[in-house]
């Protein structure tokens, strides 16, 4: 069935009572001609949530693990993915329904997204281990899901970054500048095929693998409980960073304790199932943890991913930022790297990085392979972020 908007429906006075009764709840009685079937059960699937007094009994979701999932699945009928995560969320807030997602049916019928992700995440360690395994292929497919939407974008973006100042006449076909090679053939265009034939390939010259050359990226990744979809896109980004040979990267996740995970990035999945959510904050001893691995500062480029809520030294965590920029390295500091919206973080500790020469902003997943090309291209942040309309923190925004 095609998802419901009574209010984009003709305006018959049928339709207007229908539309009418399904905003204001349909009783299960309701004889009415205007409600169909479907519409009964649509307004049921919605009173069982948002009626109040459904959840004093008749009606309500319950705790039955198979009554919930009935209810998703009426829900996904009912309404498009976008929808019915709303929904989904709503479900956890108003009848605390995170204790069902102990229940390996009702995980199974949920709508998969990067919140429900981290509600998995921090709730693994209570799950009885029937439940883990289906908890593993919800996060595997909205892993899946992610790396088929930003892995092609990320790792052509990084590619084209890396030392695009020398050029070849024999490059590989990934390596090719096709503008270029277009300007320079186009007396070769064939009219009646309407295309160029190359003659000459202009393309990047890749650099050599020898570790010495690599560019260094550490993404230095809060995963306190307000990171949380935050930490889900740094570990799917990371990964992919991670099999692009032009670059060495580091994944490193905080909250006050340091986790290292590089050596897990081949499986996103097994990166995400190591994340700690919640618990409290120290980015002092996370950068600290970072600056022992920098070994080639005017190659590195550390991205510290945080809201700045810093639970540790907060003065020595700004001597550590501001040094780590007089060696040059190229310090970028994302408030969130998720689609929710603008973030809470701390005005202070932003301002006072941004006055150091740190860039401050907010980013979404589909903007970080664009910026992480301009960083590794050591090209102004800045003057990026405001050619994507992202509004940076100025030094002078405190207060």
């Amino acid at each position: 069935m095609a998802p419901v908007d009574p209010t984009t429906q003709p305006s018959t006075d049928i339709d207007k009572e229908r539309r009418w009764r399904l905003v204001l709840g349909a009783d299960d009685n309701d004889q009415s001609s205007a409600l169909s079937a479907d519409d009964k059960r649509l307004s049921k699937a919605l009173n069982a949530l948002y009626d109040h007094d459904a959840h004093k009994g008749r009606g309500s979701l319950s705790r039955s693990a198979p009554k919930v999932s009935s209810w998703l699945g009426d829900i996904r009928e009912f309404f498009p993915a976008s929808v019915v995560q709303v929904i989904q969320r709503d479900a956890f807030e108003r009848l605390g329904l995170k204790n069902m997602l102990l229940e390996p049916e009702f995980l199974a019928a949920m709508e998969a997204d990067v919140h429900l992700v981290a509600d998995l995440i921090s709730l693994r360690t209570i799950m009885p281990e029937q439940t883990i395994e289906t908890a593993r292929q919800v996060i595997k497919q909205v892993v899946d899901e992610l790396m088929a939407r930003l892995e092609q974008k990320t790792a052509e973006a990084i590619r084209g970054a890396v030392n695009k100042s020398k050029r070849s006449f024999r490059p590989r076909f990934a390596d090719i500048d096709w503008p270029r090679t277009i300007q320079a053939n186009l007396r070769h265009y064939q009219q009646n095929f309407k295309t160029v034939v190359p003659e000459k390939l202009i393309g990047y010259q890749r650099q050599s693998r020898r570790i010495v050359d690599l560019d260094e990226v550490i993404l230095c990744v809060d995963q306190s409980g307000s990171m949380a979809s935050s930490v889900v896109y740094s570990s799917i980004f990371a990964a992919v960073m991670a099999s692009i040979p032009a670059v060495k990267t580091r994944l490193i996740c905080f909250d006050t304790a340091v986790l290292d995970l590089t050596d897990e990035l081949a499986d996103p999945v097994s990166v995400l199932f190591g994340v700690q959510l919640g618990g409290g904050t120290d980015i002092d001893q996370a950068i600290g943890y970072c600056e022992t691995k920098i070994e080639r500062p005017g190659k590195t480029h550390l991205i510290l991913i945080s809201d700045l809520y810093e639970g540790g030294n907060a003065d020595n965590l700004k001597s550590r930022i501001a040094n780590l920029i007089r060696q040059d390295v190229n310090v970028i500091t994302l408030l969130a790297l998720n689609d929710d919206g603008r973030p809470s973080y701390d005005a202070e500790m932003a301002a006072h990085f941004a006055a150091l020469g740190s860039p401050v902003f907010a980013c979404t997943p589909d903007q970080f392979p664009d910026l992480m090309a301009t960083a590794l291209k050591r090209e102004d942040i800045l003057s990026w972020a405001a050619d994507q309309d992202i509004k940076a923190i100025r030094a002078d925004s405190a207060g």
